[in-house]
């Protein structure tokens, strides 16, 4: 099976860069997804492995601002089972779970953001699912050229700012 790239998003309000960079060996189950095609994707496309841009939502600006892998792919989220957890499902069993997650490792944090307003104007990235308007979708699926594009848009970054672009790559 072909690497696959996934944009995940997250509020840093809930859960930042900062948060994943200071987990132990940073990394971490990506919990609490409660919509049915993102957790769709956990479930059945998301798979070790995988490349993952860590993007900011609901910030200012919104943006990519690190890369991770994949570690573990899909398994029930454990959350849903939980009374205490803010992810709690009462319609999520052990037998038959609703919800999934997958872990991920941070590979590369980048010293600045790739804010949405350069992913909006960038060529190559006018069909990436998070420059549409109105695109709210947690886990998104990036194409292997999108994937490419984000990659040359770091390199630039490090070359006009004459430093590292990633904080270890």
């Amino acid at each position: 099976m072909p690497k696959r790239y996934w944009l995940f998003k997250n509020e840093p309000d809930c859960f930042s860069i900062d948060d994943l960079e200071n987990t132990s060996r940073q990394t971490t189950g990506w919990e609490g997804v409660r919509n049915y095609q993102a957790r769709n994707f956990l479930r059945d496309e998301v798979k070790e492995g995988d490349e993952v841009l860590f993007y900011h939502s609901n910030a200012n600006p919104p943006g990519v601002v690190g890369i991770c892998r994949v570690v573990r792919g899909g398994y029930p989220d454990p959350t849903a089972l939980d009374p205490r957890s803010k992810y709690y499902d009462p319609r999520s069993t052990k037998d038959k779970p609703r919800w999934y997650m997958v872990d991920i490792k941070l590979t590369n944090r980048l010293v600045d953001i790739i804010p949405l307003s350069t992913l909006k104007k960038t060529p190559g990235l006018e069909n990436m699912m998070v420059t549409q308007k109105g695109s709210r979708l947690s886990i998104q699926p990036v194409t292997p050229g999108e994937w490419r594009t984000i990659l040359r848009l770091i390199r630039q970054m490090q070359n006009r700012f004459g430093r590292r672009a990633l904080s270890a790559w």
